[in-house]
């Protein structure tokens, strides 16, 4: 398929780096963390309570859905103060959360796909999550990093796709936007008006009937190539 592509927007997490292994990690740090600092906290909350706090603790603030951050924050200050620890210790312990959340290990392709392109294209990052590209390191290969805690509303709903576009200097249908997840990428690109590129990194089948990706790639190096041909194409075709 051959449309034009004037920038792209990227999921980062299950896109760039697999998450699983990033939230067993840092549960398994905030835990040792928590017994060192507050370990009656630690004790009356392990990993599974803890996990299952944090779960109460979003269904409790729907307003919040895109803000995962202050959830986190929320779901610490909540245990310490049932467990009787200062609360105090929250900040510290969310910064030991952040330090380990950024802490990933991208995909064998990633990092080299990414620099081709964006020698091609302007490249966003749009996410519900809270990677941070600056300390991860790959700030330098983006224009900029739209979050649904900056921008107030999470994927898939289509306002923060049109901020991106807006961001970029780009209509919709000339954006093409890459990502993992049937509904929050493929979905909230199509009613956002935009190009879509389903990442099926384990071979999944599409089981929707409303919709379909304009694109599906197995790995983000194929992108690539897709772009440098697409590319290529289009300064024959001038």
């Amino acid at each position: 398929m051959s449309f034009r592509v004037r920038a792209i927007t990227l999921d980062l997490d299950d896109t760039l780096w697999p998450f699983a292994p990033i939230g067993a990690r840092v549960e398994r740090t905030l835990d040792d963390w928590l017994r060192r600092h507050c370990p009656r906290t630690a004790d009356r909350f392990p990993i599974p309570a803890m996990r299952a706090l944090r779960e109460q603790v979003f269904a409790e603030h729907p307003d919040l859905a895109h803000d995962f951050s202050q959830l986190r924050r929320l779901s610490l200050v909540r245990a310490m103060q049932a467990s009787g620890d200062d609360i105090a210790h929250a900040d510290a312990a969310f910064e030991v959360f952040h330090a380990e959340r950024n802490r990933v290990e991208f995909y064998p392709d990633t990092e080299a796909a990414l620099v081709r392109l964006a020698a091609r294209r302007p490249l966003a990052a749009l996410s519900n999550g809270n990677a941070d590209l600056a300390t991860i390191g790959i700030d330098r290969l983006f224009a900029f990093q739209l979050g649904a805690r900056e921008h107030g509303a999470a994927k898939p709903h289509p306002g923060i796709f049109h901020a991106a576009c807006e961001r970029l200097g780009c209509a919709p249908g000339d954006v093409l936007h890459v990502g993992d997840h049937p509904e929050m990428d493929v979905a909230g690109a199509h009613r956002a008006g935009m190009r879509s590129a389903w990442l099926n990194r384990t071979d999944a089948a599409w089981d929707r009937t409303d919709l379909r990706p304009d694109l599906e790639f197995s790995s983000l190096a194929a992108l690539a190539d897709w772009l440098d041909a697409h590319s290529a194409t289009e300064t024959e075709a001038a």
